[in-house]
């Protein structure tokens, strides 16, 4: 078997060709070739982090949590055995590996070393494949990049090296010490010493051999057109066709005033994070940028002439040795008036924005500081001090909140639960951290066959008008076709907003205001049976719009998650509980970004927190729909269904003709995931409170309802990589001006009730009460267990 290894480089297309192969994964399999999924399911991430010295500490590894040196080695190792399987499951006769960070980031030979040994046992026949464009338009982008990660030099620093004839050795020497905590890591804040590209071909080859790595111009316009596919032929010498690719847009380059802002907003927020008192996530940070974005002309590479002049001898002779490269791979831009940095326009002052941004850097601060601080502190070689409060509980016994709380019976449940095999961890799970990062990429709407009504969700609302377009938004972007939406009795113009969605073509919406039955969520659910677009559907899905469906693999797509799960009739979507995390004001920020402290993995007790809702192919199998899943399996299907659990696995035998909730045995969320908002912010607590459930409308929500779900121990954010294209879609949606009229009455409508409520002693009270609550987790499942006793 044959290794071929790409390792970019970065801005070269890489991102483009590890998009067409696996999309392509499944027709190159069958023609002997493997793209592994096991390093990631695009971009080999997991293969870089695994290989880079202890100490070399980089973005990824920092923000995936892989910073010391012991969870390192067990991402080492657990990719190794997981290639290992995956090679042998499939025997190809090629296997390519593709990640852009191991020709941007490797530059120590020990990495090198540790990057062969790694692969050694699956093959000695490995061959570097790099792409290259010249160096001065590579750097352009490169700098790009470099500024929403938080880089807060300007290209001052690469232009003082131009002419030196040791690029390579001059630009290691002089990247900055590794402090992860105050923001600099040698990828984001160093000099690109990677665009010696002659150095680049000596530094892999003196480890994988003499001839072992191949250079290949890139070319934007050809790597975005359909024909892309023959150069990943070419360049993996595939044989055969494996038929054109999706078209992809050039994207236009960033104007130079913006990343002027950029680099003047990062150096001062890099002089905030240098006392390490504050903490500022990747992807807020990446936020704050692209919120100062102008448009205007970008920087003209010509003024960069310097550094193409560099490079101009060494390019010449790699032409000769390469011939993947031509004489216009290297084409120099005509020389210009020297760099200098643009105006960032309209008065811009980093001072006045850091200043606005402040408040949002100290919250991330704190929600921050106890994930991460345990890890620096061991890369320091210093121990965690915790902070000690009324609520710190002994290392026997309940916390001081506990105890004046809970009633006997919940403090005898409390003491069991501690070393019973029951108690609530969220120690499990095998989670591909390579998904869980980068904010997801857009998808386009699907183009659904006549007759084919696509992936549907049917669902019930009652006075929700604030959730229902981020909710709608939500699940547009990552693959639901269609809506069916039924309500009763509202009066927050939940009704209206639903109604000119349906004029926008996006839903439909059906009246339920005369229900019969126990529970108008049963009646609409018997009803949308006999509509055509349940029964032109491809799959169905009930939820509610306080749930969101979290896949958590590929790019978070339906589609992603389908094709990990080919042979699935019906998915068990567990829900994971999500608290209100400190939120006490109802407000229109979007509910997957505001909400994100929740239930531990593993919760079998109480009943409800391992609840799931029923993603299930439409083939006729069962006769009806109810609020958790499809009942009534018709004997003929009884050997053609087949359940999986959120991690894709088989659950059948526990699932296929009863049962709403996961056991110990079929608990997973490794693909997918029910986020559950069931309170959203405490006042948002009130008002579902007062009116009711839509299933159960006889019974209320109090306190008890919020013991039961208000979980805040741990933090769960990987439904944030929906944020953008999320917001994307729901900005398109908000520019109906009869829309965004619906939905501001609608939000008016629900602050007026929360005044309104809190002007009422019982639910002010409640509301106090409900703050009051503090428990850790196997204090809420006690007490949780005490109320379902009672009850």
């Amino acid at each position: 078997m044959r290794i071929h290894l790409h390792i970019g480089l970065e801005h070269v297309g890489a991102d483009r060709l590890q998009e067409v192969l696996a999309d392509k994964r499944d027709q190159l399999i069958s023609k002997g070739v493997l793209f592994a999924r096991s390093p990631g399911n695009k971009n080999h991430t997991r293969l870089f982090m695994a290989v880079t010295d202890a100490d070399h500490v980089d973005p990824l590894r920092y923000n995936r949590g892989y910073i010391t040196a012991d969870k390192q080695k067990v991402l080492h190792d657990a990719l190794a055995g997981d290639l290992a399987k995956e090679v042998a499951q499939h025997q190809p006769t090629d296997l390519i590996l593709s990640a852009s960070q191991l020709g941007a980031c490797l530059s120590r030979t020990t990495e090198l070393h540790r990057l062969k040994a790694l692969l050694a046992p699956l093959s000695d026949d490995i061959r570097i494949i790099a792409h290259v464009d010249e160096q001065a338009a590579v750097l352009t982008r490169h700098y790009h990049e470099q500024i929403l990660e938080g880089r807060g030099v300007s290209l001052a620093q690469e232009l003082d090296l131009a002419g030196t004839k040791t690029w390579w050795d001059d630009c290691i020497a002089s990247h900055p010490k590794i402090d992860p905590q105050a923001g600099v890591f040698e990828e984001n804040q160093g000099a690109p010493f990677w665009l010696d590209y002659a150095r680049l071909v000596t530094f892999w080859e003196d480890v994988f051999g003499t001839g072992s790595v191949a250079l290949r111009s890139f070319d934007a316009e050809a790597f975005a057109a359909q024909t892309v596919t023959d150069e990943l032929r070419d360049m993996f010498g595939i044989k055969g066709a494996i038929g054109k690719a999706a078209a992809s847009d050039v994207s236009p380059p960033p104007s130079a005033a913006w990343m002027a802002r950029g680099r003047q907003l990062n150096a001062l927020i890099l002089q905030v994070l240098a006392s390490k008192k504050r903490i500022l996530p990747r992807q807020l940070w990446r936020g704050f940028v692209n919120e100062i974005k102008v448009d205007g002309d970008a920087i003209d590479v010509a003024s960069l002439s310097d550094i193409s002049k560099t490079f101009a001898t060494s390019n010449a002779k790699l032409i000769k040795a390469h011939k993947g490269l031509t004489a216009a791979t290297f084409k120099k831009p005509r020389a210009k008036t020297p760099w200098c940095e643009a105006d960032p326009m309209f008065g811009f002052r980093a001072s006045q924005y850091l200043l606005g941004f402040m408040w949002r850097i100290d919250k991330a601060t704190k929600e921050e500081r106890k994930t991460k601080a345990a890890d620096l502190a061991r890369i320091n070689g210093s121990p965690v001090p915790m902070p000690v409060t009324d609520d710190t509980p002994p290392k026997d016994g309940l916390s001081a909140t506990a105890r004046k709380l809970m009633p006997p019976l919940a403090v005898q449940n409390f003491e069991k639960l501690r070393t019973s095999s029951f108690a609530p961890h969220n120690k499990m799970g095998a989670v591909n951290e390579e998904e869980l990062a980068a904010a997801y990429t857009p998808v386009p709407p699907r183009d659904l066959p006549k007759n084919n009504s696509g992936n549907v969700i049917v669902g019930c609302m009652k006075n929700e008008t604030p959730y229902i377009v981020e909710w709608i938004a939500y699940h547009r972007a990552m693959g639901v076709d269609n809506f069916l939406i039924y309500t009763n009795d509202c009066s927050d113009g939940t009704s209206e907003l639903l109604d000119r969605l349906q004029d926008m073509g996006v839903i439909q919406h059906r009246n339920n205001d005369n229900w019969k039955g126990n529970s108008p969520q049963q009646y609409a659910l018997n009803q949308s049976l006999k509509e055509p677009v349940i029964k032109n559907a491809e799959w169905i899905i009930h939820i509610d719009v306080d749930e969101f469906m979290n896949v958590r693999c590929g790019n978070g797509t339906l589609a992603d998650f389908f094709e990990r799960v080919p042979d699935a009739t019906n998915v068990a979507m567990t829900w994971r509980l999500f608290g209100h995390n400190g939120v006490t004001r109802l407000n229109d920020d979007l509910v997957i970004d505001q909400f994100d402290t929740c239930a531990p993995k593993f919760c079998p007790k109480p009943h409800t927190v391992w609840g799931f809702k029923t993603m299930f192919k439409n083939i006729g199998a069962y006769e009806k729909i109810s609020c958790h899943r499809p009942n009534k399996l018709d004997d003929s299907f009884k050997n053609k269904v087949k359940w999986v659990n959120g991690s894709g696995q088989d659950m059948t035998k526990e699932a296929a003709e009863s049962g709403w909730r996961n056991s110990k045995k079929s608990i997973g969320y490794d693909l997918i995931q029910l986020n559950h908002y069931a309170l959203r912010s405490a006042e948002s607590f009130l008002i579902k409170r007062q009116r009711g459930r839509a299933l159960h409308v006889d019974r209320s929500i109090g306190i008890n309802y919020w013991i039961r779900m208000d979980w805040s121990d741990f933090r769960d954010i990987t439904i944030k990589r929906n944020v953008p294209r999320t917001r994307a879609e729901y900005d398109r949606l908000m520019s109906d001006p009869h829309l965004r009229k619906w939905h501001e009455t609608g939000l008016e409508w629900h602050l007026a009730k929360a005044e309104e409520l809190h002007g009422m002693p019982e639910f002010e009270d409640l509301y106090q009460q409900a703050l009051k609550v503090k428990l850790n987790e196997t204090e809420r499942v006690a007490y949780a267990l005490a109320l379902d006793m009672e009850s």
